[in-house]
């Protein structure tokens, strides 16, 4: 497990208010921890303090299958913050495997625009820089702006790491590219904002606990569900037939292989609803229909930042 920093120990005896109408997750005293992939700048910490406000501690982590191992270790986090879809790029599909295959349960959600700029070391000029760092996807992101320009574009892991980086060197000839937040962390100039050339350029965030965590739920409204069928000629119509005669607004539906199995499939859904006894009126009726069927959570839809 690569953990890039470690927590300390707390009790779970808190109700921790996000800063948007959320939930109110139950951590440890002081302030709430959360387990989030990258480095410190990265989009996942500006997401983290949308939902539960600056003050909330980073445990940067290398890999999606870190945030889950520390969001589900009492002793180091109380929870994460897991990229799960982008507007563009599309599903995360590796996260919904770990996401299934874990005890976590989805607190909330924040939907956050990718919006990416150009960083330098104060006093460095455009026709000072010679290269570029950043992340392959951010660069990617960038093109229309970059080709402006006669720059060696080089690719790194990290677009938060390209900006901790460019401040430690003190570097007068390289610029990084990433976000606001790291800007404000390394002390760096944005010398040009908002380069990506697709404005709407969207990730969703989910919030991530372990289950025996208190959840307060006040006007939920979103749920995440997995289910899966016999597989006999019909049976996922009926199932979506439920859903659809509950009043339930079906957000997002997608298939997942069952390891070990010909050829059958488990799904996971996103439904939106009005109230909390609708969603479990049709959770009773679906349950009947279905061979298996977990909820990930009921949270209040996240808002778009």
């Amino acid at each position: 497990m690569s953990v890039m920093r470690q927590s300390k120990k707390g009790n779970m005896n808190k109700i921790i208010k996000s800063s948007s109408p959320k939930s109110d997750i139950a951590v440890g005293a002081g302030n709430i921890k959360v387990a989030i992939q990258g480095y410190e700048g990265s989009f996942h910490q500006m997401a983290a303090r949308y939902f539960f406000g600056k003050e909330v501690e980073v445990l940067p982590c290398a890999t999606f299958r870190d945030v889950v191992k520390i969001a589900a270790d009492k002793k180091e986090s109380d929870g994460g913050v897991m990229a799960i879809e982008n507007s563009i790029a599309g599903s995360i599909l590796p996260n919904y495997n770990l996401l299934q295959k874990s005890n976590l349960k989805i607190g909330g959600e924040i939907y956050l625009q990718i919006r990416q700029n150009l960083l330098v070391n104060p006093g460095v000029r455009l026709e000072d820089i010679r290269e570029v760092h950043s992340h392959s996807m951010a660069i990617q992101q960038c093109f229309g702006f970059l080709d402006k320009y006669n720059w060696k574009l080089v690719e790194t892991e990290d677009t938060a790491l390209s900006a901790k980086l460019v401040h430690q060197h003190k570097s007068k000839h390289i610029a990084a590219i990433a976000s606001r937040l790291a800007a404000e962390i390394f002390e760096l100039d944005i010398i040009a904002p908002n380069i990506h050339t697709l404005k709407n350029n969207y990730t969703r965030f989910l919030i991530i606990h372990r289950e025996e965590l208190k959840i307060k739920i006040e006007g939920a409204d979103k749920a995440s569900v997995n289910f899966h069928t016999d597989h006999s000629r019909g049976s996922l119509a009926r199932v979506l037939t439920k859903i659809a005669e509950g009043g339930i607004n079906l957000s997002k539906l997608q298939s997942f292989p069952i390891p070990g199995s010909d050829w059958q499939y488990s799904f996971h859904a996103d439904m939106e609803f009005d109230a909390i006894d609708q969603f479990e009126n049709v959770m009773q009726e679906i349950k009947e229909i279905t061979d298996s069927l977990k909820v990930y959570g009921v949270y209040k839809k996240g808002i778009t930042i």
